[in-house]
């Protein structure tokens, strides 16, 4: 009896936590973290069904975004200012400068298709904008911009020369089909940069389009489309790709839904501060579709059997790479940008996007990238990379003259031309922040570290500025004295 004389007390305190601890929890507002992906991205509000609000026929398709701009007064001024119209950044003062300067598709060159001055016609059909045909496109005219290209059916929505619609598309449905950007707005673009798919990205294809979740868990498992996580205010897209805005702006990362402290294991979270997610969490890019990783100018022109993948007479010769396992890199989310004009490197590779951070710079974080190599036309006594004049009239691709082409664009870009060409390596660097995968296929300790016994893993660990693998040498606090937190790149 005297044993369960105080059974009573005991269910008074139970019963008592019960009800007490969640009001508590209430109260502090401290609540149990969610592990739906959902509940951390803002909720969107339904799409208006446009289908019986616009009427009539439209003749062009400026046409049709003045008919927008009647209800939505302010979306062409805010679109005019993104960098979507303007191909070019805000004046930005780059390392080794003495004034700023712009960047980006409009006035840089890349190792791709080069450089869109004197080339507009074919460059601009993923514009933005209508009519963009060369140095007279007025950036300042409101219905210049094209609102289906981001908000029409893409099944029924094209573009072509000039970013002009193509030829049949029926105007008036597509302006009825308007609504929220999905997966094939915004990867009728950025999927075929480079002038076709997986051209330029190691992680943007055409895979994404109806993924499951072994090519892309976010997409797949969860059925994310590229807007809930590139969110959007006054039209400005959140996000930057560092061939064209050099210098982050922006808090796009995966700590906006993901805790820094989420792994179970105390040694890996020890890593966020060093390593960004995606390192381990994107062990290769081009999953599904190979990606362009060379590209030799040299060979253009020649009559030589063609296949997209390895040789075109207009473009030269390409390797194409599948599982690519990424090259790493510290990365502070700013990098440099090969101005053009600028000389190039005589000895080795000159690189046009080189991701800032270094082993002793506590903001950046080890990422991995994409770099694409090239052999482009430089001027042999000027030393800086040149650009063709390749579409139009006497362009490269219809005379397959180089000095003509150099010539052509003299005046389109400003730069002299010696009449002395060759060809020189350059390299540009593009992260990899799609295609992540499910976590039991992120990568895993030896798959960096090696196994222990001398065979090494998959990181350069002296091009990262270590004097070996920190598994065995120490780690940024004890080979430099820089320590960070994992908070450090939010």
């Amino acid at each position: 009896m005297k044993e369960n004389k105080y059974i009573w007390l005991f269910g008074l305190i139970g019963t008592a936590l019960i009800i007490i601890l969640p009001v508590a929890m209430l109260v502090s507002g401290e609540e149990p973290a969610s592990s739906n992906p959902w509940d951390h991205v803002a909720p969107t509000p339904a799409p208006t069904d446009h289908s019986a609000l616009i009427e009539g026929q439209f003749a062009s398709g400026s046409d049709v975004t003045a008919e927008c701009l009647t209800c939505h007064e302010n979306a062409g001024q805010e679109v005019m200012g993104t960098v979507h119209f303007t191909w070019e950044s805000e004046p930005v003062l780059l390392p080794g400068r003495d004034e700023p300067v712009t960047v980006g598709k409009k006035n840089q060159l890349n190792n791709f298709c080069i450089g869109i001055q004197g080339n507009e016609a074919s460059c601009t059909k993923c514009h933005a904008g209508y009519g963009w045909e060369d140095d007279t496109f007025d950036f300042n005219e409101e219905t210049n911009v094209d609102c289906l290209v981001c908000h029409a059916d893409a099944n029924i929505y094209t573009k072509g020369p000039a970013g002009e619609p193509v030829e049949g598309v029926d105007l008036l449905a597509a302006a009825q089909s308007v609504g929220r950007p999905d997966r094939q707005n915004c990867g009728s673009c950025h999927f075929n940069g480079g002038g076709g798919n997986a051209v330029k990205h190691g992680d943007l294809d055409e895979s994404l389009y109806f993924p499951d979740e072994s090519v892309d868990v976010h997409m797949g498992r969860y059925d994310f489309e590229c807007v809930d996580c590139h969110t959007t205010e006054n039209h400005e897209i959140s996000g930057h790709m560092i061939s064209v805005s050099p210098l982050t702006k922006d808090n796009l990362a995966c700590t906006n839904c993901h805790s820094t402290d989420l792994h179970a294991d105390d040694r890996i979270t020890s890593h966020v501060g060093t390593v960004a997610c995606q390192t381990c969490h994107i062990p290769e890019g081009a999953t599904r579709d190979a990606t362009k990783v060379a590209w030799d100018w040299s060979t253009a022109g020649q009559d030589l059997p063609e296949d997209p993948h390895t040789y075109l007479k207009i473009k030269g010769s390409f390797v194409y790479e599948h599982d690519l396992v990424p090259t790493y890199a510290w990365f502070n989310g700013n990098a440099d940008r090969y101005i053009v004009g600028d000389l190039i490197n005589l000895i080795g590779s000159t690189i046009l996007n080189q991701p800032l951070g270094s082993l002793d710079d506590p903001t950046a974080q080890i990422w991995p990238f994409k770099v694409h190599e090239a052999l482009q036309p430089y001027d042999m006594f000027y030393n800086y990379l040149l650009i063709p004049r390749t579409s139009g009239e006497g362009g490269f691709w219809h005379e397959f003259e180089w000095d003509a082409a150099f010539r052509l664009n003299e005046e389109d870009t400003g730069l002299e031309y010696s009449g002395q060409y060759g060809f020189t390596q350059t390299s540009m660097y593009w992260p990899l922040t799609h295609l992540v995968q499910p976590k039991e296929y992120a990568l895993q300790c030896n798959d960096c570290h090696g196994d222990g016994q001398g065979n090494g893993g998959r990181m350069d660990w002296e091009a990262l500025g270590y004097y070996g693998d920190p598994l065995y040498w120490g780690g940024r606090a004890q080979q430099v004295g820089v320590t960070t937190t994992p908070e450090v790149n939010q």
